[in-house]
Order: C-alpha cells, then structure tokens, then sequence
C-alpha cells in the first residue's frame, strides 16, 4: 500500500488564496489533475495530501506561483504559467533556475510592468541595453517581438531616442495582396497588426494616436524605409525570416547615429517563394563576428504562449527530424 503524506502551506492572507486558484479554482483543478494529490483550502491554508513525491512536487509548484504572483503583480494566474511549472518541476528542475531577479521594463505609468520571463528572454533584454544590433531568432511565442517592443517604449519613454519605427516584410503567408480590398495601406495594415497590438498594449490609446500624428511613432512596411537614414530611433524589424538577403541588406544599412535596432524571426516559418533565400539565415553568417551585434537563439522552452504552444511546436521539430511523436 503507497504511503501518503499531508503538508500545510500557510499563505498571507485569505485574498491570497482566491488569487492563487482563480475563477472557478481552474488552478487547484490542474494541480489535482497534474499531481493526483489531494488539496484543500482552508482560510489562510492550503492542505495537501498524496504520495510523498507527488506532495513534494505540487507544494513546489504552489510556491513559485505564490513568487509569481508577487513578481508579476497578475490578478488571477493564467493556466499557461501553472503548466509550465508544473511542466518544469516534473522534469526536475531546481527552483533556483528562476534565476536572479529581472529588471522590470516600465512602459507606462499606467500599465503594468513587463519582465522577463525566463533566463534566456532576461539575456535578450540585456543583450538589447548593450548593443546597438540585436537578433532575436527563435520560434513563435517565445516573447521576441513582445520584449522587444517594450526595450523600445521603454527607451522614448525615458528619452534615449526620439521615435519608434516598426517594420515587417508585407510577405503572403498563403494569400495574395492584391485580393485584399482598399488601398495600399488597406492591404498592408493586416501584415502590421501584430506590431499595433503589441503597442495598444504598452501605450495608452490617447497618448498612441497623439504619438502617431506627431509621427514620433510610426508602423510601415519594410519597402517603406528604402533611401531613408534612421537617426535617434529605435527600429524593429519583425518576421525577418521573410526578407530576401537583399532587403536585410537595405534595412541595416539604414541605421543612422543614436539608433538602436532589433530583428526578430523564426527560420523555420519562411514564407518567401520556393527557392529564395532568406535574408535572416544569411545575415546569420555574415554579422556572427562583428562587434556589436549580438544573436540570440530561443527554443520552445522560451514559449510564454499557452502551454499547447511548447508541445506543437517540439512535435513539428520531432516530425521534420523524421522522429516518432512525444506522448
């Protein structure tokens, strides 16, 4: 018969409770289910009862939620973050991988602050505040562009540069330009929309539109920046993966003083024409030793997305290494 253990976990107060299960406890549900564990929660304390290692591992979990939640000064935990940590404790990893503490990013004074959310994206940023070219290349959801654009509000907000450009290749993924109904910038914008949403995010919408028409930030396609010199700015190029060698040419060869840039990409999603290289891959090799300019490669490990995120994208890699499917 298997032994079975309890362990009381005293929390601050009863609101801290509330906070760590969420709506509908949906976070004492995975717990159960993730730990076949026995949890109660009376008043300022958590009991739970199970199998020794199952307990160890569940109060584990429970704890860095509670940091978490301190950290990151979230109303309720997303069910992304409880599985991930689930996911981490049960391959072993030492809490102490949390790694030391992350600076905040302020965006603004009123929205909440970003950080860093695993040791890699903490290294992204600090390759960011160090160099004037930065590469961040890695799949989806792994923060690239998220993190990239608050380093930039971050900056105009503090005064080190005088406007945000924001730019990606207007490259179909599927679809034809041309089939799209209204103008150019009608047809444009929907490639642009994950750069817009990122700022709504970070910027106030009164303050974003005045930003706009004082054209402090702007939102433009790649072919946009052809002739043009970058000066006292920070510039993000997005879904670099779809720009030719050509064009990554044309957009780094735009940085004027005072800029700062950042590339983001994931080379296993390029949608360019069969045959055309990529200009993301080849920058790779041409840039690796110049001083300053830094790369930083991400892995599904980095996915800060919904969990399923991390499992889809190691069952494509397992399925193109021609391996058999992770249970």
């Amino acid at each position: 018969m298997a032994q079975i253990v309890s362990h009381k976990i005293a929390l601050d107060d009863p609101q801290e409770c509330v906070r760590l299960f969420g709506e509908k406890d949906h976070t004492l549900k995975i717990l159960k289910e993730s730990f076949a564990v026995t949890l109660v929660a009376r008043g300022n304390e958590i009991i739970l009862s199970g199998e020794p290692l199952a307990v160890s591992q569940a109060a584990q979990v429970i704890e860095r939620l509670r940091h978490h939640l301190k950290k990151e000064h979230e109303g309720y935990l997303q069910s992304g973050t409880v599985r991930k940590m689930i996911n981490e404790t049960k391959g072993g990893r030492p809490m102490e991988e949390e790694g030391p503490e992350r600076e905040t990013i302020l965006v603004s004074s009123h929205k909440k602050p970003i950080q860093a959310r695993s040791p890699n994206q903490q290294k992204y940023v600090d390759a960011i505040k160090k160099n004037d070219i930065v590469f961040g290349i890695g799949p989806a959801g792994t923060g690239k562009t998220y993190l990239a654009m608050a380093m930039a509000v971050h900056a105009l907000r503090e005064g080190e540069v005088e406007r945000l450009i924001l730019t990606r290749p207007a490259v179909e993924a599927g679809e034809k330009l041309g089939f799209l109904p209204g103008d150019l910038q009608d047809k444009v914008d929907p490639y642009l929309r994950p750069l817009y949403d990122a700022l709504y995010d970070m910027v106030e919408y009164d303050k974003l539109q005045r930003l706009f028409q004082q054209r402090t930030v702007e939102v433009a396609p790649l072919a946009y920046m052809r002739g043009r010199t970058l000066s006292n700015a920070f510039i993000i190029l997005d879904e670099a993966q779809n720009t030719s060698p050509e064009q990554m040419k044309m957009f780094l060869t735009r940085m004027g003083n005072g800029a700062k840039m950042v590339v983001t990409g994931d080379v296993t999603q390029i949608d360019l024409p069969l045959g055309k290289s990529s200009g993301l891959i080849e920058v790779q090799h041409i840039l690796s030793k110049v001083k300053g300019v830094e790369f930083i490669q991400f892995s599904p490990k980095d996915v800060v997305r919904h969990y399923l995120v991390q499992h889809i994208l190691e069952a494509y890699h397992d399925n193109d290494q021609g391996k058999k499917p992770r249970v």
